[in-house]
Protein backbone atom coordinates (compact mmCIF):
# COMPACT_ATOMS: atom_id res chain seq x y z
CA UNK A 1 0.00 0.00 0.00
CA UNK A 2 2.99 2.14 0.07
CA UNK A 3 2.99 2.98 -3.95
CA UNK A 4 -0.76 3.81 -3.28
CA UNK A 5 -0.23 6.69 -0.58
CA UNK A 6 2.75 8.21 -1.90
CA UNK A 7 1.72 8.88 -5.54
CA UNK A 8 -0.52 11.05 -4.98
CA UNK A 9 1.72 13.35 -2.86
CA UNK A 10 4.03 13.96 -5.65
CA UNK A 11 2.11 15.21 -7.90
CA UNK A 12 1.71 18.72 -5.91
CA UNK A 13 4.99 19.12 -6.93
CA UNK A 14 4.60 18.93 -10.76
CA UNK A 15 1.34 21.78 -10.57
CA UNK A 16 3.34 23.87 -7.55
CA UNK A 17 5.75 24.90 -9.75
CA UNK A 18 3.46 26.79 -12.21
CA UNK A 19 2.49 29.60 -9.96
CA UNK A 20 3.33 32.94 -10.15
CA UNK A 21 6.34 35.09 -11.00
CA UNK A 22 6.51 38.39 -9.33
CA UNK A 23 5.46 40.65 -12.26
CA UNK A 24 8.40 43.07 -11.85
CA UNK A 25 8.62 47.50 -13.43
CA UNK A 26 8.00 47.30 -16.80
CA UNK A 27 6.82 50.55 -19.07
CA UNK A 28 3.11 49.40 -19.04
CA UNK A 29 2.20 47.15 -15.76
CA UNK A 30 0.25 44.16 -15.24
CA UNK A 31 2.53 42.16 -17.58
CA UNK A 32 6.40 40.59 -18.52
CA UNK A 33 7.87 42.02 -21.36
CA UNK A 34 7.39 39.27 -24.57
CA UNK A 35 10.89 37.96 -24.51
CA UNK A 36 11.11 37.50 -20.45
CA UNK A 37 7.33 35.60 -20.51
CA UNK A 38 8.60 33.49 -23.46
CA UNK A 39 12.05 32.74 -22.58
CA UNK A 40 10.77 31.87 -18.19
CA UNK A 41 7.62 29.76 -19.51
CA UNK A 42 9.24 28.74 -22.48
CA UNK A 43 12.49 26.63 -21.11
CA UNK A 44 10.49 25.40 -18.79
CA UNK A 45 7.61 23.52 -21.36
CA UNK A 46 10.70 22.53 -23.45
CA UNK A 47 12.55 20.88 -20.09
CA UNK A 48 8.96 18.93 -19.67
CA UNK A 49 8.47 17.94 -23.24
CA UNK A 50 12.46 16.27 -23.30
CA UNK A 51 12.36 15.14 -19.89
CA UNK A 52 8.91 13.04 -20.73
CA UNK A 53 10.57 11.40 -23.61
CA UNK A 54 13.81 10.49 -22.16
CA UNK A 55 12.30 9.50 -18.87
CA UNK A 56 10.14 7.63 -20.83
CA UNK A 57 12.78 5.47 -22.52
CA UNK A 58 14.75 5.57 -19.58
CA UNK A 59 12.00 4.14 -17.31
CA UNK A 60 11.36 1.16 -20.48
CA UNK A 61 15.42 0.35 -20.40
CA UNK A 62 16.52 0.41 -16.48
CA UNK A 63 12.61 0.00 -15.14
CA UNK A 64 10.37 2.27 -13.35
CA UNK A 65 12.04 2.61 -9.95
CA UNK A 66 15.19 3.46 -10.75
CA UNK A 67 14.77 6.19 -12.92
CA UNK A 68 11.90 7.59 -10.82
CA UNK A 69 13.94 8.15 -7.62
CA UNK A 70 16.12 10.26 -10.28
CA UNK A 71 13.22 12.65 -11.40
CA UNK A 72 12.45 13.36 -7.68
CA UNK A 73 16.02 14.34 -6.89
CA UNK A 74 15.47 16.63 -10.08
CA UNK A 75 12.93 18.10 -8.68
CA UNK A 76 13.62 19.04 -5.07
CA UNK A 77 17.39 20.13 -6.45
CA UNK A 78 16.06 22.62 -9.21
CA UNK A 79 13.28 24.18 -7.28
CA UNK A 80 15.41 25.10 -4.91
CA UNK A 81 18.47 26.10 -6.68
CA UNK A 82 15.28 28.19 -9.46
CA UNK A 83 14.69 29.96 -6.16
CA UNK A 84 18.71 30.94 -5.89
CA UNK A 85 18.67 32.38 -9.04
CA UNK A 86 21.58 35.07 -9.05
CA UNK A 87 23.95 37.48 -10.97
CA UNK A 88 25.03 40.81 -11.10
CA UNK A 89 21.96 42.43 -13.08
CA UNK A 90 18.63 41.28 -13.92
CA UNK A 91 20.01 39.41 -17.10
CA UNK A 92 22.16 37.42 -15.32
CA UNK A 93 19.66 36.55 -12.53
CA UNK A 94 16.72 35.44 -15.45
CA UNK A 95 19.60 33.41 -17.21
CA UNK A 96 20.72 31.23 -14.00
CA UNK A 97 16.65 30.77 -13.04
CA UNK A 98 15.89 29.60 -16.92
CA UNK A 99 18.56 27.17 -16.56
CA UNK A 100 17.70 25.49 -13.46
CA UNK A 101 13.96 25.99 -14.80
CA UNK A 102 14.60 23.49 -17.83
CA UNK A 103 15.99 20.76 -15.63
CA UNK A 104 13.41 21.23 -13.17
CA UNK A 105 10.99 20.84 -16.13
CA UNK A 106 12.93 18.15 -17.20
CA UNK A 107 12.57 16.41 -13.57
CA UNK A 108 8.77 17.20 -13.67
CA UNK A 109 8.68 15.31 -17.34
CA UNK A 110 9.77 12.23 -16.70
CA UNK A 111 7.38 12.24 -13.86
CA UNK A 112 4.68 11.81 -15.97
CA UNK A 113 5.14 8.35 -17.38
CA UNK A 114 6.37 6.54 -14.63
CA UNK A 115 4.02 7.90 -12.41
CA UNK A 116 1.45 6.91 -14.16
CA UNK A 117 2.82 3.66 -15.86
CA UNK A 118 3.99 2.43 -11.75
CA UNK A 119 0.29 2.77 -10.83
CA UNK A 120 -1.03 1.42 -13.69
CA UNK A 121 1.38 -1.63 -13.58
CA UNK A 122 0.49 -1.81 -10.06
CA UNK A 123 -3.57 -1.61 -10.01
CA UNK A 124 -6.07 -3.97 -10.21
CA UNK A 125 -8.45 -4.08 -13.55
CA UNK A 126 -11.48 -2.92 -11.80
CA UNK A 127 -9.77 -0.27 -9.95
CA UNK A 128 -7.07 0.85 -12.10
CA UNK A 129 -8.59 4.09 -13.47
CA UNK A 130 -9.67 5.39 -10.06
CA UNK A 131 -5.62 5.37 -8.90
CA UNK A 132 -4.45 6.36 -11.87
CA UNK A 133 -6.82 9.64 -11.89
CA UNK A 134 -5.90 9.99 -8.31
CA UNK A 135 -2.17 10.18 -8.60
CA UNK A 136 -2.85 12.55 -11.16
CA UNK A 137 -5.65 14.70 -9.42
CA UNK A 138 -3.04 15.49 -6.93
CA UNK A 139 -2.21 18.12 -9.37
CA UNK A 140 -5.40 19.80 -7.80
CA UNK A 141 -3.88 19.87 -4.62
CA UNK A 142 -0.47 21.49 -6.12
CA UNK A 143 -2.80 23.98 -7.80
CA UNK A 144 -4.68 25.02 -4.12
CA UNK A 145 -1.03 24.43 -2.53
CA UNK A 146 0.73 27.01 -4.66
CA UNK A 147 -1.94 29.46 -4.68
CA UNK A 148 -2.68 29.68 -0.78
CA UNK A 149 1.15 30.10 -0.46
CA UNK A 150 1.43 32.52 -3.19
CA UNK A 151 -1.55 34.35 -1.06
CA UNK A 152 -0.03 34.15 2.31
CA UNK A 153 3.16 35.10 1.03
CA UNK A 154 2.10 38.29 -0.94
CA UNK A 155 -0.55 38.91 1.50
CA UNK A 156 2.76 39.33 4.72
CA UNK A 157 4.83 41.52 2.04
CA UNK A 158 1.98 43.62 1.53
CA UNK A 159 1.62 44.61 4.95
CA UNK A 160 5.35 44.25 5.95
CA UNK A 161 6.34 46.47 3.13
CA UNK A 162 3.43 48.86 1.90
CA UNK A 163 4.32 50.64 -1.45
CA UNK A 164 2.41 52.89 -3.77
CA UNK A 165 0.75 52.47 -6.80
CA UNK A 166 1.92 51.78 -10.43
CA UNK A 167 -0.31 55.22 -10.61
CA UNK A 168 1.34 57.06 -8.14
CA UNK A 169 5.12 56.39 -8.27
CA UNK A 170 5.98 53.79 -10.87
CA UNK A 171 9.45 53.14 -9.13
CA UNK A 172 8.69 52.67 -6.03
CA UNK A 173 5.36 50.30 -6.59
CA UNK A 174 7.55 47.45 -6.21
CA UNK A 175 9.76 47.39 -3.40
CA UNK A 176 13.44 45.77 -3.24
CA UNK A 177 11.47 43.16 -1.24
CA UNK A 178 9.37 41.42 -3.55
CA UNK A 179 12.26 39.42 -5.02
CA UNK A 180 11.74 37.21 -2.13
CA UNK A 181 8.31 36.66 -3.29
CA UNK A 182 8.99 34.69 -6.08
CA UNK A 183 11.76 32.97 -4.71
CA UNK A 184 10.07 31.45 -1.46
CA UNK A 185 6.76 30.23 -3.67
CA UNK A 186 9.40 28.17 -6.38
CA UNK A 187 11.44 26.93 -3.34
CA UNK A 188 8.51 25.62 -1.35
CA UNK A 189 7.61 23.41 -4.22
CA UNK A 190 10.74 21.31 -3.17
CA UNK A 191 8.61 20.28 -0.21
CA UNK A 192 6.61 18.20 -1.46
CA UNK A 193 8.83 16.29 -3.42
CA UNK A 194 11.05 15.40 -0.66
CA UNK A 195 8.38 14.42 1.60
CA UNK A 196 8.04 11.52 -0.37
CA UNK A 197 11.63 10.54 -1.18
CA UNK A 198 11.66 7.19 1.44
CA UNK A 199 8.12 6.63 0.07
CA UNK A 200 9.68 6.43 -3.16
CA UNK A 201 13.09 4.46 -2.57
CA UNK A 202 11.42 1.56 -0.49
CA UNK A 203 8.97 1.20 -3.26
CA UNK A 204 10.19 -2.43 -4.90
CA UNK A 205 10.32 -2.55 -8.49
CA UNK A 206 6.67 -3.15 -10.72
CA UNK A 207 6.05 -7.29 -11.05
CA UNK A 208 4.97 -6.48 -14.46
CA UNK A 209 8.12 -4.70 -15.71
CA UNK A 210 10.03 -7.51 -13.69
CA UNK A 211 8.33 -10.03 -15.30
CA UNK A 212 7.73 -8.97 -19.09
CA UNK A 213 10.62 -7.00 -19.63
CA UNK A 214 13.31 -8.19 -17.29
CA UNK A 215 12.17 -11.59 -17.28
CA UNK A 216 12.42 -12.49 -13.66
CA UNK A 217 9.36 -14.16 -12.91
CA UNK A 218 10.32 -15.54 -9.59
CA UNK A 219 11.76 -12.21 -8.22
CA UNK A 220 7.99 -10.35 -9.74
CA UNK A 221 6.54 -13.21 -7.60
CA UNK A 222 8.54 -11.62 -4.89
CA UNK A 223 7.70 -8.25 -5.38
CA UNK A 224 3.98 -8.51 -5.62
CA UNK A 225 4.00 -10.11 -1.89
CA UNK A 226 5.05 -6.46 -1.31
CA UNK A 227 2.49 -4.52 -2.58
CA UNK A 228 -0.29 -5.93 -3.82
CA UNK A 229 -2.07 -8.43 -5.56
CA UNK A 230 -2.42 -7.98 -9.21
CA UNK A 231 -4.65 -9.85 -12.64
CA UNK A 232 -4.41 -13.64 -11.81
CA UNK A 233 -4.08 -13.48 -15.90
CA UNK A 234 -0.52 -12.06 -15.84
CA UNK A 235 0.62 -14.09 -13.22
CA UNK A 236 -1.15 -17.69 -15.28
CA UNK A 237 0.39 -16.26 -18.98
CA UNK A 238 3.56 -14.50 -17.74
CA UNK A 239 6.17 -17.52 -18.60
CA UNK A 240 4.41 -17.77 -22.10
CA UNK A 241 4.54 -13.87 -22.90
CA UNK A 242 8.33 -14.01 -21.97
CA UNK A 243 9.29 -16.63 -23.94
CA UNK A 244 7.24 -16.00 -27.02
CA UNK A 245 8.92 -13.98 -29.65
CA UNK A 246 6.89 -13.08 -31.44
CA UNK A 247 5.19 -10.29 -29.13
CA UNK A 248 8.56 -8.77 -28.72
CA UNK A 249 8.36 -6.54 -31.39
CA UNK A 250 10.13 -2.93 -31.36
CA UNK A 251 8.36 0.35 -31.66
CA UNK A 252 9.30 1.34 -34.97
CA UNK A 253 8.28 -2.21 -36.57
CA UNK A 254 5.64 -2.58 -38.86
CA UNK A 255 3.90 -5.06 -36.31
CA UNK A 256 3.76 -2.00 -33.57
CA UNK A 257 1.91 0.41 -36.18
CA UNK A 258 -0.27 -2.42 -36.60
CA UNK A 259 -1.35 -3.32 -32.98
CA UNK A 260 -0.57 0.20 -31.79
CA UNK A 261 -0.94 2.58 -34.26
CA UNK A 262 -3.83 4.06 -34.41
CA UNK A 263 -4.29 4.02 -30.68
CA UNK A 264 -0.94 6.30 -30.35
CA UNK A 265 -2.48 8.62 -32.43
CA UNK A 266 -5.29 8.96 -30.81
CA UNK A 267 -3.42 9.07 -27.45
CA UNK A 268 -1.07 11.93 -29.07
CA UNK A 269 -3.58 14.34 -30.97
CA UNK A 270 -6.29 14.45 -28.20
CA UNK A 271 -3.55 15.08 -25.36
CA UNK A 272 -2.13 17.96 -28.09
CA UNK A 273 -5.31 19.37 -29.04
CA UNK A 274 -6.38 19.48 -24.93
CA UNK A 275 -2.86 21.25 -23.81
CA UNK A 276 -3.21 24.05 -26.90
CA UNK A 277 -6.60 25.06 -25.25
CA UNK A 278 -5.88 24.19 -21.39
CA UNK A 279 -2.69 26.14 -21.15
CA UNK A 280 -4.10 29.15 -23.37
CA UNK A 281 -6.74 29.69 -21.09
CA UNK A 282 -4.75 28.99 -18.01
CA UNK A 283 -2.32 32.05 -19.54
CA UNK A 284 -5.04 34.42 -20.49
CA UNK A 285 -6.78 34.60 -17.39
CA UNK A 286 -5.44 37.56 -15.89
CA UNK A 287 -6.96 39.20 -19.26
CA UNK A 288 -9.88 37.71 -18.37
CA UNK A 289 -10.19 38.65 -14.86
CA UNK A 290 -9.83 42.02 -15.81
CA UNK A 291 -12.14 42.41 -18.14
CA UNK A 292 -14.80 41.38 -16.11
CA UNK A 293 -13.39 43.20 -13.04
CA UNK A 294 -11.94 40.72 -10.80
CA UNK A 295 -8.77 42.40 -10.71
CA UNK A 296 -8.06 46.09 -10.73
CA UNK A 297 -6.39 47.62 -13.23
CA UNK A 298 -2.59 47.08 -12.73
CA UNK A 299 -1.89 50.70 -12.39
CA UNK A 300 -3.86 50.58 -8.99
CA UNK A 301 -2.03 48.04 -7.53
CA UNK A 302 1.57 47.96 -6.21
CA UNK A 303 3.46 45.39 -7.29
CA UNK A 304 2.95 42.80 -4.56
CA UNK A 305 -0.92 43.32 -4.32
CA UNK A 306 -1.10 42.83 -7.72
CA UNK A 307 0.74 38.96 -6.85
CA UNK A 308 -2.04 38.87 -4.37
CA UNK A 309 -5.35 39.65 -6.40
CA UNK A 310 -4.27 37.37 -9.46
CA UNK A 311 -3.46 34.53 -6.99
CA UNK A 312 -6.81 34.67 -5.37
CA UNK A 313 -8.86 34.79 -8.41
CA UNK A 314 -6.97 31.85 -9.99
CA UNK A 315 -7.09 30.00 -6.27
CA UNK A 316 -10.99 30.55 -6.73
CA UNK A 317 -11.49 29.15 -9.97
CA UNK A 318 -9.11 26.18 -8.88
CA UNK A 319 -11.01 25.52 -6.18
CA UNK A 320 -14.52 25.70 -7.53
CA UNK A 321 -14.36 24.26 -10.75
CA UNK A 322 -10.49 22.83 -11.60
CA UNK A 323 -10.30 20.31 -7.90
CA UNK A 324 -13.73 19.13 -8.27
CA UNK A 325 -13.56 17.56 -12.11
CA UNK A 326 -10.22 16.10 -10.66
CA UNK A 327 -12.09 14.18 -8.14
CA UNK A 328 -15.38 13.65 -10.51
CA UNK A 329 -12.91 11.68 -12.48
CA UNK A 330 -11.59 9.37 -9.86
CA UNK A 331 -14.83 8.61 -8.89
CA UNK A 332 -16.78 7.66 -12.75
CA UNK A 333 -13.81 6.90 -14.47
CA UNK A 334 -14.32 3.38 -13.50
CA UNK A 335 -18.33 3.32 -14.05
CA UNK A 336 -18.64 5.65 -17.43
CA UNK A 337 -15.20 4.24 -18.34
CA UNK A 338 -12.17 6.31 -20.15
CA UNK A 339 -13.90 6.53 -23.67
CA UNK A 340 -17.16 8.71 -22.42
CA UNK A 341 -15.64 11.05 -20.18
CA UNK A 342 -13.00 12.29 -22.99
CA UNK A 343 -15.76 12.69 -25.19
CA UNK A 344 -17.95 14.60 -22.89
CA UNK A 345 -15.25 16.41 -21.60
CA UNK A 346 -14.10 17.45 -25.00
CA UNK A 347 -17.99 17.80 -26.40
CA UNK A 348 -18.64 20.39 -23.03
CA UNK A 349 -15.65 22.01 -23.17
CA UNK A 350 -16.35 22.94 -26.71
CA UNK A 351 -19.91 23.87 -25.95
CA UNK A 352 -19.17 26.72 -22.69
CA UNK A 353 -16.14 27.94 -24.87
CA UNK A 354 -18.45 28.90 -27.72
CA UNK A 355 -21.10 29.99 -24.96
CA UNK A 356 -18.52 32.24 -23.37
CA UNK A 357 -16.83 33.49 -27.05
CA UNK A 358 -19.94 34.53 -29.13
CA UNK A 359 -21.48 37.13 -26.37
CA UNK A 360 -18.06 37.78 -25.59
CA UNK A 361 -19.44 41.58 -24.80
CA UNK A 362 -22.43 40.61 -23.04
CA UNK A 363 -20.62 38.64 -20.54
CA UNK A 364 -18.26 40.94 -19.44
CA UNK A 365 -20.81 44.30 -18.62
CA UNK A 366 -20.89 44.14 -14.93
CA UNK A 367 -24.53 42.94 -14.59
CA UNK A 368 -23.40 39.53 -16.20
CA UNK A 369 -19.95 38.99 -14.35
CA UNK A 370 -21.17 36.29 -12.28
CA UNK A 371 -22.72 34.40 -15.65
CA UNK A 372 -19.51 34.51 -17.05
CA UNK A 373 -17.08 32.96 -14.17
CA UNK A 374 -19.83 30.20 -13.80
CA UNK A 375 -19.34 29.83 -17.26
CA UNK A 376 -15.52 29.71 -17.28
CA UNK A 377 -15.31 27.73 -14.42
CA UNK A 378 -16.95 25.39 -16.08
CA UNK A 379 -14.34 24.63 -19.09
CA UNK A 380 -11.85 24.06 -16.26
CA UNK A 381 -14.21 21.96 -14.53
CA UNK A 382 -14.97 19.69 -17.89
CA UNK A 383 -11.35 19.58 -18.78
CA UNK A 384 -10.19 17.74 -15.51
CA UNK A 385 -13.29 15.71 -15.55
CA UNK A 386 -12.77 14.70 -19.17
CA UNK A 387 -9.77 15.07 -21.21
CA UNK A 388 -6.84 16.48 -19.28
CA UNK A 389 -7.29 13.33 -17.00
CA UNK A 390 -8.40 10.60 -19.50
CA UNK A 391 -5.61 11.62 -21.38
CA UNK A 392 -2.83 11.12 -19.01
CA UNK A 393 -4.48 7.76 -18.16
CA UNK A 394 -4.98 5.95 -20.86
CA UNK A 395 -1.36 5.73 -22.85
CA UNK A 396 -0.97 3.69 -19.39
CA UNK A 397 -2.81 0.98 -20.09
CA UNK A 398 -2.90 0.01 -23.99
CA UNK A 399 0.93 -0.03 -24.66
CA UNK A 400 2.88 -3.32 -24.15
CA UNK A 401 5.26 -2.87 -20.80
CA UNK A 402 8.45 -3.20 -22.49
CA UNK A 403 7.10 0.42 -24.14
CA UNK A 404 4.52 0.99 -22.00
CA UNK A 405 6.51 4.01 -20.41
CA UNK A 406 8.39 5.15 -23.81
CA UNK A 407 4.62 5.33 -25.28
CA UNK A 408 3.26 7.21 -22.79
CA UNK A 409 6.78 9.95 -22.98
CA UNK A 410 5.56 10.50 -26.17
CA UNK A 411 2.00 10.71 -25.84
CA UNK A 412 2.83 13.71 -22.69
CA UNK A 413 5.34 14.90 -25.19
CA UNK A 414 2.93 15.76 -27.53
CA UNK A 415 0.72 17.28 -25.21
CA UNK A 416 3.49 19.34 -24.09
CA UNK A 417 4.45 20.50 -27.70
CA UNK A 418 0.42 21.86 -27.77
CA UNK A 419 1.21 23.44 -24.75
CA UNK A 420 3.97 25.07 -26.44
CA UNK A 421 1.75 25.94 -29.28
CA UNK A 422 -0.71 27.59 -27.13
CA UNK A 423 1.51 29.26 -24.34
CA UNK A 424 3.08 31.16 -27.53
CA UNK A 425 0.44 31.48 -30.31
CA UNK A 426 -2.07 32.28 -27.95
CA UNK A 427 -0.10 34.70 -25.58
CA UNK A 428 0.27 36.75 -29.06
CA UNK A 429 -3.37 36.24 -30.24
CA UNK A 430 -5.38 37.04 -27.49
CA UNK A 431 -3.58 40.59 -27.65
CA UNK A 432 -6.84 43.43 -28.15
CA UNK A 433 -6.74 44.14 -32.08
CA UNK A 434 -6.04 47.92 -30.70
CA UNK A 435 -2.09 48.58 -30.65
CA UNK A 436 -3.23 51.05 -27.91
CA UNK A 437 -4.25 48.27 -25.53
CA UNK A 438 -2.05 45.99 -25.87
CA UNK A 439 0.25 44.60 -23.40
CA UNK A 440 3.80 46.26 -23.42
CA UNK A 441 5.78 45.14 -26.10
CA UNK A 442 3.36 43.09 -28.03
CA UNK A 443 1.61 43.24 -31.21
CA UNK A 444 -1.55 43.36 -32.23
CA UNK A 445 -3.66 39.90 -32.02
CA UNK A 446 -7.07 38.79 -32.33
CA UNK A 447 -8.40 40.04 -29.19
CA UNK A 448 -10.00 37.36 -25.83
CA UNK A 449 -12.86 36.80 -27.97
CA UNK A 450 -11.19 35.31 -31.19
CA UNK A 451 -9.22 33.70 -29.45
CA UNK A 452 -12.16 31.80 -27.25
CA UNK A 453 -13.75 31.01 -30.96
CA UNK A 454 -10.24 29.35 -31.81
CA UNK A 455 -10.03 27.21 -28.58
CA UNK A 456 -13.53 25.98 -28.90
CA UNK A 457 -13.06 24.60 -32.75
CA UNK A 458 -9.54 23.08 -31.36
CA UNK A 459 -11.56 21.55 -28.99
CA UNK A 460 -14.38 20.00 -30.93
CA UNK A 461 -11.59 18.62 -33.26
CA UNK A 462 -10.40 16.73 -30.08
CA UNK A 463 -13.61 15.33 -29.54
CA UNK A 464 -13.62 13.92 -33.02
CA UNK A 465 -9.83 11.97 -32.50
CA UNK A 466 -11.03 10.95 -29.49
CA UNK A 467 -12.35 8.04 -31.55
CA UNK A 468 -9.16 6.84 -32.10
CA UNK A 469 -8.63 6.02 -28.64
CA UNK A 470 -9.85 2.31 -27.42
CA UNK A 471 -11.61 1.80 -24.01
CA UNK A 472 -9.59 -0.10 -21.32
CA UNK A 473 -12.15 -0.06 -18.72
CA UNK A 474 -12.70 -3.78 -17.12
CA UNK A 475 -9.56 -5.26 -19.28
CA UNK A 476 -6.37 -5.82 -18.17
CA UNK A 477 -3.26 -4.62 -18.96
CA UNK A 478 -1.87 -7.13 -20.96
CA UNK A 479 -5.63 -8.10 -22.52
CA UNK A 480 -5.55 -4.23 -23.69
CA UNK A 481 -1.42 -4.31 -24.82
CA UNK A 482 -2.01 -7.84 -27.21
CA UNK A 483 0.24 -9.82 -24.67
CA UNK A 484 -2.37 -12.55 -24.22
CA UNK A 485 -1.84 -13.59 -27.58
CA UNK A 486 0.43 -16.19 -27.33
CA UNK A 487 0.55 -18.39 -30.76
CA UNK A 488 0.02 -21.99 -29.70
Amino acid sequence: KITKKKKKVKNKTKVYEATLLVKFITKKPGSLPPHVAAAVNGVALCGTLAGQLFFGWLGDKLGRKKVYGITLIMMIVCSVASGLSFGNKAKGVMTTLCFFRFWLGFGIGGDYPLSATIMSEYANKKTRGAFIAAVFAMQGVGILAGGFVALAVSSIFDKKFPAPTYAVNRALSTPPQADYIWRIIVMFGALPAALTYYWRMKMPETARYTALVAKNIKQATQDMSKVLQVELEMEERAEDIVQDPRLNYGLFSKEFAKRHGLPLLGCTSTWFLLDIAFYSQNLFQKDIFSAIGWIPKAATMNGIHEVFMIARAQTLIALCSTVPGYWFTVAFIDIMGRFAIQLMGFFMMTVFMFAIAFPYDHWIKPDNRIGFVVMYSLTFFFANFGPNATTFIVPAEIFPARLRSTCHGISAATGKAGAIVGAFGFLYAAQPQDKTKTDAGYPPGIGVKNSLIMLGVINFVGMLFTFLVPEPKGKSLEELSGETEVEK
